[in-house]
């Protein structure tokens, strides 16, 4: 480049500085130079992998007890932070998740809230959540829904602590400005339905003949973990499973057979003993925990020993692959139902 073209070039590039500072006092800015930022050729990952291994986080979890009660603190929860998103509250850019821990006799007191939530249970037996008036005794990996803008509360009538993984889109709801939150009046709502009146009435292939909602949600909101278990193994006697999944199924909604909630997508997985994925990766990101079995997952380059109830985060287009050292099962839930519904999911094979 000559002298000539050297100052020439210098000259544009003031004069275009100069128009940019000029725009900026407008409040404007050139599209031009932030394009390849704005619409980059594939999504860079945010947040970074990250396992929290449950023997080493339980403890907190209990000590937690000591500090405050469920009552004073309306949900005792250690909210698991994504390392990468540090001081957000949030595992992914668009979801949550944390630990709630009830212990015997306490009462978590009722509320409401447009974010959707979800439970996981990882330990304990008998405890109970209430949810738009019917209540649901809790076990070990039971999957739990709480509609958005549904009274709920938590209770504990057992004898022994009970943790559970709590899922929350509450970073998607924040993004539309769309949070909203009420305290009930009393710490319980009140019940108007018989336990596992939901379950009996949509969850066994039949439908009241009048049914009609306009929940976005399943009407079945406690998935016990009994029947996902057989059908999971039921799956091994069928076939053998996909290369790059295992035997995954989704939690799905019995009155049209979509997704068992609006914004966040749910499965679970089987991998039998001695059976490793090939890569896969997907637009949506995820959090999985550990049902029951060993093994481990690579995550781009970390590498993860699984051990039961263990949780790992994984962002969307990173790779990974998961091997069984056991008969491996993984819960899931991520933001690709609402990917979906915006026609941006993509996933890839390797």
């Amino acid at each position: 480049m000559t002298r000539v073209s050297i100052a020439t070039a210098i000259t544009v590039q003031n004069q275009r500085e100069a128009f940019y500072g000029r725009a900026d006092t407008q409040n404007m800015a050139p599209l031009w130079t932030r394009l390849k930022s704005l619409v980059p050729e594939a999504p860079t990952p945010v947040g970074v992998p990250h396992r929290w291994a449950y023997a080493d986080v339980r403890p907190y979890v209990l000590e937690s007890a000591e500090h405050i009660s469920a009552k004073e603190a309306e949900r005792r929860v250690m909210i698991l932070e994504n390392p990468g998103l540090r001081g957000s509250s949030q595992i992914t850019n668009s979801l949550y998740a944390g630990l709630q821990l009830i212990m015997p006799g306490e009462v978590a007191p009722a509320h409401r809230h447009t974010q959707s939530a979800l439970r996981f249970i990882v330990e304990g037996s008998g405890a109970y959540t209430a949810v738009d008036g019917e209540k649901t005794v809790m076990q070990p990996g039971d999957f739990v829904i709480t509609s958005a803008w549904t009274w709920h509360h938590h209770g504990n009538e057992s004898g022994d602590p009970m943790i559970w993984l709590d899922g929350l889109d509450i970073p998607l709801v924040a993004f539309f400005n769309s949070t909203f939150c009420e305290d009930h009046a009393a710490d319980e709502a009140p019940l108007t339905r018989p336990v596992g009146d939901a379950l009996a009435r949509y969850g066994s292939g039949l439908l009241p003949v009048a049914y009609r909602t306009a929940s976005l949600n399943s009407p079945v909101f406690n998935y016990p973990y009994a029947r996902t278990r057989e059908a999971l193994h039921a799956l091994t006697r069928a076939g053998t499973p996909d290369a790059h999944l295992g035997h995954l199924m989704r939690y799905a909604n019995p009155i049209d057979g979509g997704w068992a909630m609006p914004t966040m997508a749910t499965m679970i997985r089987l991998l039998p003993k001695g059976f490793a994925t090939k890569a896969y990766r997907s637009s949506d990101s995820a959090i999985f925990i550990v049902a029951e079995g060993r093994g481990e997952m690579r995550v781009g380059e970390r590498h993860f020993g699984l051990m039961p109830h263990d949780i790992v985060v994984v962002p969307g287009w990173m790779a990974y692959t998961i091997h069984a050292a056991d008969d491996l099962v993984v819960f899931s839930y991520s933001d690709r139902v609402a990917q979906e519904k915006l026609g941006i999911f993509r996933e890839q094979r390797t």
